[in-house]
This record gives structure tokens, C-alpha cells and sequence, in this order.
């Protein structure tokens, strides 16, 4: 079990102050990437060009983050030969920042259906659903980055577990959004905008559970990919029993 504070306790000082350095970086990068996603819903509701592309652009930043991030972890493996928990947070952290960096493309994603939006119109739904299953993912992210920095498993599953309930949004939002193309071809390629910016948001809520599940394995040592929620639930509890 890693406790919270337990990987700051080093001989060497300059070595803990590595780990946290890098720790901070890729929070930064999650506080940006969190803005991205939400200016990029924003535009699309809006549909506001200017802002949209200026997301685009932005998303440069994200990727100079992903390859700093990844710089900072090489180093320190190749220098510190870190072991136990300590190695694990430092995969734990190559591995967010993979993640962080795919929900910056779905932020790009949405932001270029806004662009369309902004020339094709906006979709009979009035974007009811994009509000919808934007702001649930968008409280997904932002969990599975508290539950980074606290290392607060319980809210690591919390976080997986609500995955299900956005797959089960998504599913019923698409099979809206047919039927109003069914009723009105002339809606098809406003439609279609809103399917494609619907589909980059649930993936971001893909990518904020592969975060918590991150938080698990940091945590517990426990890998809980591809395990049912209830089954999950059980497994962590277990886990806290035994520690």
C-alpha cells in the first residue's frame, strides 16, 4: 500500500524534489487540458469560430507538455532507478500523461465541429445532449485529477464507475440524434457535427476512468482495467482490508 505522503520520504532530497516537480507538471497539464475541453464545449454551443480555432492552436501546448512530461520520467528512471511505489509513480504519471494528452486531441476534436457548426448551423437538438454529457465528463476529469493529487482511491472508483452511466447517455443521445435525421435529411450534416463532438466527449470520459484507474494501481498495486464495477468495488475494498 502506498501511503500518501510516503514517497517523499527519500535519503536524498534532490530526488524528492524531482518526483514532485514532475508530479506538479502533470497537474498543470490536467488543469489545462480541463480548459481546453470546456472552452472547446463552450465554442461548439456558441458556435464560435474564432474561439474554436484558437483551441486548435492551443492544443501545441498540450503536446509540448506530453513530451516534457515524459523527458522528466526518462531522467529519472535512467538516473534514481526508482523501486517499489516510487517506480509506480513514475508510471503511474507516463501513463496520465498519455491520457491528458488524448483528451487535448478530443478538445482539438470538438473545437473543429464548432467551426462546422458555425457554417453548417445548429443541430435540431439544440445541444441538449452535448450540455448533458459535457458536463458529466467534465466532472469525471476534474475528479480523476483530485483523486491524482489527493491519491484518494475512493474517489478513483467512483470516478470508473460513473464511465457506465456516460456509455449509457452516449447510446441514447446517438439514437436520438438518428432519429431526427430519419424525420429531416436537411439535418444530416448539422447532425453529424454534433455526433462527432458527442463521440470526443465520450472518450474523454474513457480517458478521466483510465486516470482513476491510474489512481488505483498507484495506490493499491491492484490493476483494475476491464473489470466490472461491482466487481471492482470488491476487489478495492479487499485490497483496504489487507493493507
Amino acid at each position: 500500500m502506498l501511503q500518501q505522503d510516503s514517497y517523499k520520504q527519500h535519503i536524498s532530497a534532490q530526488f524528492n524534489a524531482e518526483l514532485e516537480a514532475v508530479k506538479n507538471h502533470l497537474l498543470e497539464m490536467g488543469g489545462l487540458v480541463e480548459q481546453q475541453i470546456g472552452r472547446a464545449v463552450e465554442a461548439l454551443l456558441a458556435r464560435d469560430s474564432g474561439d474554436a480555432e484558437q483551441i486548435i492552436e492551443d492544443d501545441q501546448q498540450v503536446n509540448q507538455l506530453e513530451v516534457s512530461i515524459d523527458e522528466e520520467c526518462s531522467r529519472i528512471l535512467a538516473r534514481r532507478q526508482p523501486a517499489a511505489s516510487d517506480l509506480r509513480l513514475v508510471f503511474a504519471i507516463a501513463k496520465v500523461t498519455t491520457d491528458l494528452e488524448r483528451i487535448g486531441d478530443e478538445a482539438a476534436k470538438i473545437a473543429r465541429q464548432a467551426v462546422r457548426a458555425s457554417e453548417e448551423g445548429v443541430s435540431p437538438s439544440n445541444f441538449v445532449e452535448i450540455r448533458h454529457i459535457g458536463n458529466h465528463v467534465a466532472s469525471m476529469l476534474r475528479k480523476s485529477l483530485d483523486a491524482f493529487a489527493r491519491l484518494d482511491v475512493d474517489m478513483a472508483v467512483e470516478t470508473i464507475v460513473q464511465d457506465g452511466s456516460v456509455d449509457t447517455e452516449y447510446a441514447s443521445a446517438m439514437r436520438s440524434l438518428v432519429t431526427f435525421m430519419m424525420e429531416d435529411p436537411r439535418t444530416i450534416g448539422p447532425v453529424l457535427n454534433e455526433m462527432w463532438a458527442l463521440r470526443s466527449l465520450e472518450r474523454v470520459g474513457d480517458h478521466a476512468s483510465n486516470i482513476s484507474e491510474h489512481v488505483v494501481y498507484l495506490v493499491r498495486g491492484l490493476d483494475v482495467r476491464h473489470i466490472e464495477p461491482d466487481e471492482l468495488v470488491a476487489q478495492v475494498e479487499e485490497a483496504e482490508r489487507g493493507a
